[in-house]
């Protein structure tokens, strides 16, 4: 089937994980991805761990589908090839350190005057401007910059998210920019320039918390694994050491649950608790009869009376009980691919169309495709 970005060439001076990761997501839709790497160690996220048979973590899930070109942009040559081969794309993304590109001629103003259809995508933590254009920018940093770590974790603890959130944030954004150029160009011949920072990123997705914190209004407090605002959602333990995770979401579900779940049909109009903004101010009480039912039945016997109730669960799940979960698996979600390790398993990119399925194409050894993309520039043609 034909994919969505067939016969469209991105080149990417990327490292780490938020240009990567927009780059894999534009390949997985048919797009040619050239990674330019640095010679001898390429892309630093190359290293690292070792957890995937000797390949790093980080590097397999944003990297598979791409060619990777060696060159050394110090050189003369190298850059000359760059140049080249820029100049037969339709896209340019990068996130090296700010003012990198401008230095070697391509930024987007050096770029448009002799290939106006070029669009270029410039991943950066704080953006191309501003009193905090040229700070250090990595994802823990942002999340702090963001607010997120002071509405995450426990009243004690601020806590980092357990991915690189930010990084993936503006990957997400820069790719959904990308498309929108693209579609763009179709209409007017243009390229664009897209400015892009992690931290514009992630603060649209702390758009509840801010507007929570409205006009001075406090913040939501740190809640660990629970919500923030509204209660009962979150873990709860059961008898024999078991926890479920369960949330409400209006009156008609807080009913069922006090009488089909907890056997107390009262209790839904206990003035404590007949409102979700009283059971959040007195969710220490509420807590503490839940957990008193809970503990009298064990995991299996707490779903089965959420599930008939119409209540919202779901399994506290670690590593390897997502890499065995029965959905994506009943769904056909994953697929194989190839990897300087051998054949290692991928999932296949959110959302299933009837029209095309992703392409899920290896993970390159550094320098890999660099003989043959430099023979194609030296003919003369067009990568194709």
């Amino acid at each position: 089937m034909s994919l969505p970005l067939e016969g469209i060439t991105v080149v990417s001076l990327e490292h780490a994980i938020a240009a990567p990761f927009c780059t894999r997501q534009l390949a997985d839709i048919g797009a040619r991805v050239i990674k330019v790497e640095r010679p001898g160690t390429g892309d630093f996220a190359r290293a690292y761990d070792d957890r995937v048979r000797g390949e790093a973590s980080h590097f397999v899930w944003t990297n598979r589908s791409k060619e990777s070109l060696i060159l050394d942009l110090k050189d003369p040559e190298g850059l000359s090839a760059l140049k080249a081969l820029v100049g037969q794309a339709d896209v340019l993304v990068q996130n090296l350190a700010p003012g990198a590109t401008a230095r070697m001629g391509l930024d987007y103003a050096s770029l448009h005057v002799a290939h106006p259809p070029l669009i270029v995508c410039d991943i950066s933590g704080y953006g191309g401007d501003g009193p905090y254009r040229d700070k250090k920018a990595y994802d823990l940093l942002i999340q702090s910059e963001a607010g997120f770590l002071s509405i995450t974790g426990t009243p004690d603890t601020p806590s980092k998210a357990g991915n690189s959130i930010a990084d993936i944030a503006a990957g997400m954004y820069a790719y959904s920019n990308i498309l929108s150029a693209l579609l763009l160009r179709n209409k007017t011949g243009e390229g664009a320039h897209i400015d892009l920072s992690m931290l514009e990123a992630l603060t649209e997705w702390m758009g509840y918390p801010l507007y929570y914190a409205f006009d001075g209004a406090s913040p939501p407090l740190r809640a660990g694994a629970s919500h923030a605002s509204i209660y009962p959602y979150g873990p709860f333990a059961t008898g024999g050491d078991g926890t479920v995770m369960l949330g409400l979401q209006n009156e008609r579900e807080w009913s069922a649950f006090c009488a089909d779940v907890l056997d107390d049909e009262a209790l839904a109009l206990d003035e404590r608790f007949d409102s979700n903004t009283r059971r959040n101010a007195n969710r220490q009480a509420l807590d503490a009869i839940i957990l008193d039912k809970f503990k009298s039945l064990d995991r299996a016997e707490v779903l089965e009376r959420l599930d008939k109730a119409g209540i919202a669960n779901a399994s506290v799940n670690d590593m390897a009980g997502l890499w065995q979960h029965p959905q994506l698996r009943a769904r056909d979600r994953w697929r194989s691919v190839g990897s300087p390790a051998g054949e290692i398993p991928a999932l296949l990119p959110p959302g299933r169309s009837n029209r095309w399925e992703a392409r899920m194409g290896p993970i390159p050894q550094l320098g890999e495709h660099t003989a043959a993309i430099l023979r194609e520039l030296t003919a003369g043609s067009k990568p194709a």
